[in-house]
């Protein structure tokens, strides 16, 4: 691989990694993620519902079958 092309794929990783503004997956509220794989905000993922894995309709839906 050429230099050029190394430096142009570490500039991507490093672009794709850095922490930013994202918008939650489950909440759709604006959070600052940690690294690029982070999309469920800090207060989502503390919730009774996202420790126990119940689905997000039946989260939202708070009603019982």
């Amino acid at each position: 691989m050429s230099k050029a092309a190394l430096n142009d794929t570490e500039e991507t990783a490093t672009s794709v990694d850095a922490p930013k503004t994202r918008q939650c997956l489950r909440c759709k509220s604006e959070f600052q993620s940690s690294w690029a794989g982070e999309r469920i905000c800090t207060r989502c993922k503390g919730s009774n519902a996202w420790r126990s894995n119940v689905p997000l309709r039946a989260a939202s839906t708070g009603s019982s079958r």
